[in-house]
């Protein structure tokens, strides 16, 4: 196999992988009933005009199953970030007492975990039509370098391989929803 095959190859897998990461990522946002301080992701705070991530002007942490504790390190921001996760609408009203705010999950009911896993299907399935985009570009850019002179055996090879890879990923992108589904139906 040539170096540039190898290179359309390695560039394949690793946007793939970057893809899988992707969804992980957006899975663990999307709450199963269970307090995760990973929720918080991608909620900024207006700290001094800049926005910034609640973890980096808070600690974080889960006190049990349902509960999630924000203790600003400024007395200050507790306004800012009870505003910022209002705004972000996650469906939990926080709590300030005036020292820390708590955030208490309530239980999902039956409509709500559908209503989730329908929103976690959709990241499975964007990262599916990603994967197969990859492989689109992949199996093109074997096309030309076939046109430039690559045997067709070797082309016909390579392009197996990128279907494998493709075909390996989108099992792995249905193990994760799997699991999601698992977790979230989980009462």
């Amino acid at each position: 196999m040539t170096d540039d095959l190898q290179l359309v190859l390695d560039d394949a897998t690793e946007h793939m992988k970057k893809a899988i990461d992707h969804l992980e990522t957006e899975l663990i946002k999307i709450r199963a009933g269970k307090a995760n301080p990973n929720m918080l992701d991608g909620i900024n705070v207006d700290y001094y005009g800049s926005p910034t991530p609640i973890n980096q002007v808070a600690n974080v942490t889960v006190l049990d199953a349902k509960t999630i504790s924000i203790q600003p390190w400024e007395k200050n921001m507790l306004g800012a970030i009870e505003k910022a996760i209002m705004m972000a609408n996650i469906g939990i009203t926080p709590q300030n007492d005036g020292n820390q705010i708590r955030l208490f999950l309530p239980p999902l009911t039956e409509e709500r975990r559908k209503e989730l896993f329908k929103k976690a299907s959709g990241e499975g399935e964007h990262t599916k039509v990603a994967i197969r985009n990859i492989r689109r570009d992949a199996i093109e850019n074997i096309k030309k370098m076939q046109k430039d002179g690559l045997s067709e055996d070797a082309a016909k090879d390579a392009e197996a391989e990128v279907q494998e890879l493709t075909d390996k990923h989108i099992a792995l992108v249905e193990k994760h929803l799997a699991a999601k589904e698992k977790e979230m139906m989980t009462v």
